[in-house]
């Protein structure tokens, strides 16, 4: 019997906060301790999932799939392929991260680990459902949590980003669930089955009218996740008030959640409507990359900056998935990841100089580099990677999504480009004010260097980053058959949908046709009635004038004989 290694890795996050439920909260360290071996033994016994997977085949593989409420068609069916396989991966990774990032946090620890682990449960559960009432319940659950996180334990504006937060997403949530049920009772109707089994609803030949509506009900639900322009505007406000851990979870894994929404159900779902709204969806994303840019290089709050960082790479990773060809489709799973562990480290190191020195303007740092010389090579490597240096992982994410995008536009190539060298000017103008320059503040001078805590945070990160952008070849290869199999799976069925609508419009034609020559059949037939009528009336007539002359000539014929008789008298 196959161990269930998917369920354990799952919900061993959610074992672990009841267990908390039941600790002293007073006995803090305890605490940190549990949440902290829960994380790592999740992760390790995630670590299986990336060794035994199969690069051969394009079928989902650690499957489980068990009846749950049977009456709805409802089971809880999960696995995984080559495009969710590594975002699980990366979210066990980085809950590790995040726990040992909290050390620090001593108000209402109990609570903030359970919120952590449960929030762990509810994004693992999201990158393997294959059930869309399952899917929609861990992306539900992962809300709450995270409400939490930022509404307790973030900054002075907490509330105001916390509502922010929970409404926009809400809202979207609120839109997609309309659309899962319609898909239901559209997949009864075509089967007479009841069912949320994605891999069955897959089969399902949505018409193009309804895809058009059921798109946009899926898009404003993933679209406000990623974030996109203009659905952006709770990021900042939740990363600024967001303990760190917070802000890295959210940054690394929640907004992959829109991106892989995208690739996981609107492209296969509703393949038609996705390619009509490429314009729409590119011009969006380019918007994104620039206008991301250019705000995160004015701002003067570190985490602010950072955070408008991730609204221009993730533009990246939108354009690449809509060029809908392979290069531009693995560039942009692989951005997916890169960005969660640059962006990661980012906020990570955000947050430790804001534990030393309690302020995040980047105007009241410089001359770190003196101070903090480890600090600052971890700080260059994440900067470099963020920027997409060759040799790091950015570069080969950003790679791949340019060049697909060239292959299918070469606009929207040339301006997407724009944001990496926009990304490089804030970025490294961000570094320089922050490390070099003249210490002007007294309190600087006394900053320490990386503890062990730290560097166990940033190290890992630091050698996936340097090994995703040497040799990516264990990734792609993991990736590349479940890429080739979904953008088959899409072009054929938006190649059926062309057919269908060609025929449509040919049969439209036809009957249009057939109707125009009925109309003129119809008003050639009346014509030629209305000329007989005309002929009839014009003999008629013809007749009543030659009746009136032989009366005429009649009368004038019985008065010239009338009027003889009286001339022979005379």
């Amino acid at each position: 019997m196959n161990l269930p290694i998917l369920t354990i890795a799952t919900f061993l996050p959610l074992f672990g906060a009841i267990w908390l439920l039941f600790v002293n909260g007073e006995k803090q360290e305890k605490i940190k301790r549990i949440a902290l071996v829960i994380a790592i033994g999740d992760f390790i016994i995630s670590l299986p999932l990336f060794f035994k997977f199969k690069l051969n085949t394009s079928e989902f593989q650690f499957v489980e799939n068990i009846p749950w409420i049977k009456e709805f068609g409802i089971s809880y069916h999960i696995g995984i392929d080559g495009i969710s396989l590594f975002l699980f991966l990366l979210t066990s990774f980085l809950s590790v991260i995040c726990i040992l990032a909290s050390w620090n946090i001593t108000d209402r620890i109990k609570e903030y680990m359970i919120s952590m682990l449960i929030l762990q449960t509810g994004m693992l559960g999201v990158f393997i459902s294959l059930d869309l009432f399952l899917f929609y319940v861990f992306w539900e659950l992962m809300l709450i949590p995270m409400y939490l996180i930022i509404g307790v334990w973030g900054g002075p504006r907490r509330i105001y980003a916390t509502i922010k937060f929970f409404l926009f997403t809400m809202a979207g949530s609120v839109l997609m669930l309309v659309g899962i049920i319609v898909i239901f009772f559209m997949n009864h109707k075509a089967t007479g089955e009841y069912t949320f089994d994605l891999l069955k609803i897959y089969n399902l030949d949505i018409p193009m009218g309804a895809q058009f509506w059921l798109f946009l009900a899926f898009f404003f639900a993933f679209a406000i996740k990623v974030p996109m322009f203009p659905f952006h505007t709770w990021l900042p406000d939740a990363h600024v008030e967001a303990p760190t851990a917070g802000s890295v979870i959210l940054a690394a894994v929640l907004l992959k959640m829109g991106t892989y929404g995208f690739v996981r159900f609107s492209l296969p779902l509703f393949p038609y409507a996705s390619h009509q709204f490429v314009p729409l969806i590119a011009w969006l994303a380019i918007a994104g990359i620039i206008y991301g840019a250019l705000v995160a290089m004015v701002q003067e709050d570190l985490k602010k900056l950072v955070a408008y960082s991730s609204v221009s790479h993730l533009g990246f990773v939108m354009l690449g998935i809509f060029v809908f060809n392979i290069q531009g489709m693995e560039g942009s799973i692989l951005q997916m990841i890169n960005h969660g562990l640059s962006t990661g480290a980012l906020f990570l190191i955000v947050g430790m100089l804001y534990e030393r020195s309690h302020t995040r303007l980047i105007a009241d740092y410089g001359g770190l580099a003196k101070k903090m010389p480890i600090f600052a090579i971890f700080f260059l490597i994440i900067t470099l990677s963020s920027i997409g240096l060759p040799g790091l992982n950015g570069f080969v994410g950003e790679f791949l999504v340019l060049v697909g995008v060239f292959k299918s536009n070469v606009t929207y190539a040339v301006l997407a480009t724009t944001g990496v060298i926009l990304s490089a000017c804030y970025m490294l103008w961000m570094f320089q004010r922050v490390m070099f320059n003249k210490i002007t503040r007294p309190e600087n001078r006394k900053l320490k260097d990386l503890n062990l805590r730290e560097w166990a945070l940033l190290l890992p990160i630091t050698i996936l980053v340097f090994w995703i952008g040497i040799y990516p070849k264990p990734l792609i290869s993991r990736m590349d058959v479940s890429v080739n199999h979904l953008l088959t799976q899409v072009d054929d069925k938006y190649n059926i949908s062309l057919r269908k609508a060609r025929l449509e419009n040919d049969e439209i034609a036809a009957r249009a046709e057939q109707a125009a020559r009925a109309v003129a059949a119809e008003a050639e037939a009346a014509a030629r009635a209305a000329e007989v009528e005309a002929a009839a009336r014009a003999a008629e007539a013809e007749a009543a004038a030659r009746a009136a002359e032989a009366e005429a000539a009649e009368r004038a014929a019985e008065e010239a004989n009338s009027a003889d008789p009286m001339m022979e008298e005379d």
